[in-house]
Protein backbone atom coordinates (compact mmCIF):
# COMPACT_ATOMS: atom_id res chain seq x y z
CA UNK A 1 0.00 0.00 0.00
CA UNK A 2 1.08 3.38 -1.06
CA UNK A 3 1.22 6.03 1.41
CA UNK A 4 1.00 9.85 0.35
CA UNK A 5 2.34 12.75 2.36
CA UNK A 6 0.01 15.74 2.33
CA UNK A 7 -2.97 17.53 2.76
CA UNK A 8 -5.89 15.78 2.02
CA UNK A 9 -9.13 17.53 -0.11
CA UNK A 10 -10.97 17.56 3.18
CA UNK A 11 -8.18 19.44 5.36
CA UNK A 12 -7.96 21.64 2.66
CA UNK A 13 -11.46 22.56 3.10
CA UNK A 14 -11.18 23.09 7.16
CA UNK A 15 -8.12 25.46 6.25
CA UNK A 16 -10.14 27.51 3.89
CA UNK A 17 -13.21 28.12 6.06
CA UNK A 18 -11.23 28.60 8.94
CA UNK A 19 -8.98 31.21 6.91
CA UNK A 20 -12.46 33.26 5.17
CA UNK A 21 -14.16 33.34 8.48
CA UNK A 22 -10.72 35.35 10.20
CA UNK A 23 -10.14 37.65 7.39
CA UNK A 24 -13.93 38.52 7.82
CA UNK A 25 -13.92 39.21 10.93
CA UNK A 26 -10.25 41.39 10.30
CA UNK A 27 -12.31 42.70 7.47
CA UNK A 28 -15.58 43.65 9.97
CA UNK A 29 -12.47 45.40 12.71
CA UNK A 30 -10.66 47.25 9.93
CA UNK A 31 -13.84 48.57 8.79
CA UNK A 32 -15.35 49.49 12.18
CA UNK A 33 -11.60 51.62 13.19
CA UNK A 34 -12.12 53.62 9.54
CA UNK A 35 -15.42 54.35 10.68
CA UNK A 36 -14.65 55.47 13.85
CA UNK A 37 -11.87 57.51 13.00
CA UNK A 38 -13.99 59.70 10.56
CA UNK A 39 -16.51 60.17 13.46
CA UNK A 40 -13.97 61.65 15.81
CA UNK A 41 -12.31 63.78 13.27
CA UNK A 42 -16.10 65.06 12.39
CA UNK A 43 -16.49 65.39 16.08
CA UNK A 44 -12.99 67.34 17.18
CA UNK A 45 -13.53 69.87 14.27
CA UNK A 46 -17.04 70.44 15.49
CA UNK A 47 -15.56 71.12 18.47
CA UNK A 48 -13.20 73.38 17.31
CA UNK A 49 -15.69 75.45 15.49
CA UNK A 50 -17.85 75.87 18.30
CA UNK A 51 -14.89 77.34 20.57
CA UNK A 52 -14.32 79.99 17.59
CA UNK A 53 -17.82 81.33 17.77
CA UNK A 54 -17.49 81.05 21.36
CA UNK A 55 -14.24 82.68 21.37
CA UNK A 56 -15.25 85.77 19.17
CA UNK A 57 -17.90 86.61 21.14
CA UNK A 58 -15.84 86.39 24.43
CA UNK A 59 -13.18 88.73 23.34
CA UNK A 60 -15.03 91.50 21.11
CA UNK A 61 -15.73 93.34 24.17
CA UNK A 62 -19.58 93.70 23.36
CA UNK A 63 -22.50 92.88 25.56
CA UNK A 64 -24.45 90.07 23.81
CA UNK A 65 -27.55 90.34 22.70
CA UNK A 66 -30.20 87.80 23.57
CA UNK A 67 -30.99 85.74 20.95
CA UNK A 68 -30.42 82.96 18.15
CA UNK A 69 -27.81 83.57 15.83
CA UNK A 70 -26.67 81.29 12.51
CA UNK A 71 -23.89 80.84 10.82
CA UNK A 72 -21.41 78.82 7.92
CA UNK A 73 -17.57 78.12 8.68
CA UNK A 74 -15.58 76.36 6.45
CA UNK A 75 -13.03 74.62 8.05
CA UNK A 76 -10.57 71.20 7.12
CA UNK A 77 -12.11 72.03 3.60
CA UNK A 78 -15.87 70.83 4.68
CA UNK A 79 -19.22 74.13 5.58
CA UNK A 80 -19.65 73.45 9.11
CA UNK A 81 -23.07 75.05 10.02
CA UNK A 82 -23.54 76.31 13.35
CA UNK A 83 -26.73 77.28 15.60
CA UNK A 84 -25.71 80.05 18.51
CA UNK A 85 -28.77 80.71 21.14
CA UNK A 86 -27.50 83.51 24.02
CA UNK A 87 -29.74 83.62 27.36
CA UNK A 88 -29.82 84.81 30.14
CA UNK A 89 -28.40 83.63 33.76
CA UNK A 90 -29.51 84.26 37.30
CA UNK A 91 -26.48 86.58 37.19
CA UNK A 92 -27.57 89.92 35.35
CA UNK A 93 -23.90 90.76 34.27
CA UNK A 94 -23.44 87.31 32.95
CA UNK A 95 -24.64 85.53 29.29
CA UNK A 96 -24.62 81.89 28.55
CA UNK A 97 -23.85 80.90 25.19
CA UNK A 98 -24.90 77.59 23.74
CA UNK A 99 -23.17 76.69 20.31
CA UNK A 100 -24.49 73.79 17.98
CA UNK A 101 -22.28 72.62 15.15
CA UNK A 102 -23.91 70.63 12.66
CA UNK A 103 -22.10 68.97 9.40
CA UNK A 104 -24.95 68.47 7.51
CA UNK A 105 -28.19 71.05 7.97
CA UNK A 106 -30.64 67.90 7.94
CA UNK A 107 -28.52 65.88 10.68
CA UNK A 108 -28.37 66.43 14.37
CA UNK A 109 -25.68 68.68 16.08
CA UNK A 110 -22.38 66.54 15.88
CA UNK A 111 -21.52 68.87 19.22
CA UNK A 112 -22.65 71.69 21.89
CA UNK A 113 -20.41 73.78 23.43
CA UNK A 114 -21.68 76.06 26.54
CA UNK A 115 -19.46 79.21 27.44
CA UNK A 116 -20.53 82.22 28.96
CA UNK A 117 -19.58 85.95 28.42
CA UNK A 118 -19.70 88.61 31.54
CA UNK A 119 -20.52 92.49 31.50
Amino acid sequence: MNHYKGFTLLEVLVALAILAIAMSAVIKVTSENAENAGYLRDKTLAHWVAMNVITEIQVQGKWPKIGIKKGVVKMAEHKWYWLLEISTTVDNELRRLEVKVYLNKEEEALTTLIGFVAL
